[in-house]
């Protein structure tokens, strides 16, 4: 008899921590290989975690709705192989790629860093000059506002002075308070009139019950319906939106997918939906203007070479989640229909993984799958633009040719693009936009896929 350690395995490159939402096996239960033995949810999907050995489960060390850190320990498996074969260190050798932490609060700490010695964090930082933050820690920071100079004074108790997690939420917790309490005053008794003041505040803090006139039901928001709100909220915060729009007419595009898309899944096993002939034009566009597929740090702009397109896809339950396509521009129209049909199906079923979600540089949304024919899309932080398309109607429009104009009935949509214009400007933006429009416009009717 041995024992083997499950470890929570690492979700994604910004992933540090992950909620236990519930358990499949308790302890005395029987397990097989690969067999599910819990669901966590990360801030962006949920997902199972498979048993590595077989045998029965001995313990179970977190409780559901514990959050627990990439790399812990969270269950042991007794199994009947042999102890040279079966240790602990050697069964979870593969998913233990970087050391556990101690502590829940210090999971930011968990990248993957050369190892120094531990030094005084003042000599450290008069050595080197350049601080570690973990990508936990920066989207804390982008999110509520703190700049780069400010995260410096930050004084950090994980490793090697590191902020964590609980440095920078600590931090917040003071700032927010310190309009109310911390304010320069001349003398004792004039501190005293802001004691006062302190006390209202602190009772208009405090949750107030509140009744509902009518007939109402109350339901209460699940917790994928409470994260969306909450990234809704922070990002109209973060960046300062601004949404143009334009017409499309995408009749080429609408003739040439009607003909060839039977032929296309009988060769590809594939259908061609519009999806992948947006991303197409968006990533033509994108290499035009790279500043679209950037993000903000501070008062810094990175660029992405990178080029990940997130689409947004509705799930069973309603809510809406953004796979994203990497390294899209690398993939020609065959293997953006496959790897939009595969991550969409995925969606739908409750199959993604946490990584399947995580480094987007540009979204595209489609609200015309829902009728809409416009519509003003939030940007999905950290990045800088998302576009929207609408659905697709016939409509008597003007058409101008050399033997003048005409009036044809043509399939027409609308554009409409949010950016932030804290970085792109409004002559960039209806730029960028009117350059995925030209692309689906001229549209080449007599091409091969």
């Amino acid at each position: 008899m041995s024992l083997v350690d499950l470890i929570l395995p690492r979700l994604g490159e910004s992933i540090v921590e992950a909620t236990i939402l519930r358990w499949h096996k308790k302890p005395g239960d029987k397990v097989a290989m690969d067999e599910s033995v819990l669901d966590i949810a990360t801030d962006k999907v949920d997902s199972e975690v498979p048993s590595t050995a077989d045998g029965i489960i001995a313990e179970v060390l977190y409780k559901e709705n514990d959050v627990v850190p990439v790399g812990a320990v969270i269950a042991r498996i007794e199994t009947n192989a042999e102890a040279g074969i079966a240790t602990p260190a050697s069964t979870s050798a593969p998913v233990v790629a970087q050391p556990a932490p101690v502590e829940h609060e210090e999971a930011d700490v968990l990248e993957e860093v050369p190892y120094t010695p531990e030094e005084k964090e003042a000599t450290r930082q008069a050595s080197s000059g350049v601080r570690f933050y973990s990508p936990l820690v920066l989207n804390i920071a982008a999110s509520e506002g703190i700049s780069m100079s400010e995260l410096e004074n930050i004084a950090g108790t994980g490793q090697d002075g590191r902020v964590s997690k609980k440095d920078i939420l600590n931090y917040l917790k003071n700032r927010k308070a310190a309009p109310a309490v911390v304010a320069p005053a001349p003398s004792q008794t004039a501190a005293r009139p802001s004691q006062t003041e302190v006390a209202p505040m602190a009772q208009s803090q405090q949750a107030v019950p509140v009744s509902y006139s009518g007939n109402v039901e109350i339901v209460e928001m699940d917790r994928m319906r409470k994260m969306i709100a909450k990234h809704m909220i922070d990002s109209q915060n973060t960046s300062a939106h601004v949404t143009s729009f334009v017409e499309c007419d995408v009749t080429n595009m609408v003739l040439w997918r009607e003909k060839i898309k039977k032929d296309f899944e009988k060769r590809e096993g594939e259908k061609l939906t519009f999806t992948p002939l947006f991303i197409e034009a968006v990533i033509k566009s994108i290499k035009k203007y790279p500043w679209l597929n950037s993000s903000v740090d501070g008062e810094r702009i990175i660029i992405k070479k990178d080029i990940n397109i997130g689409m947004a896809t509705a799930m069973p339950t309603g809510n809406l989640i953004v796979p994203v396509i990497k390294s899209a521009d690398q993939l020609n129209l065959t293997g953006l229909a496959r790897r939009v049909n595969f991550l969409a199906n995925a969606a739908r079923n409750n199959k993604l993984k946490p990584d399947d979600t995580a480094d987007g540089t540009f979204t595209l949304t489609n609200v015309g799958t829902f009728g809409s024919i416009m519509g003003t899309p939030i940007i999905n932080q950290p990045q800088v633009a998302i576009l929207a398309v609408g659905a697709i109607k016939k409509r008597p429009v003007v058409v101008e040719s050399e033997q003048g104009d005409s009036i044809a009935i043509r399939h027409m949509m609308y554009l409409s693009l949010s950016y932030d214009h804290r970085i792109i400007d409004g002559a960039l933006g209806a730029t960028f936009l009117n350059a995925v429009s030209k692309e689906l416009e001229n549209f080449d009717i007599n091409r091969s896929w």
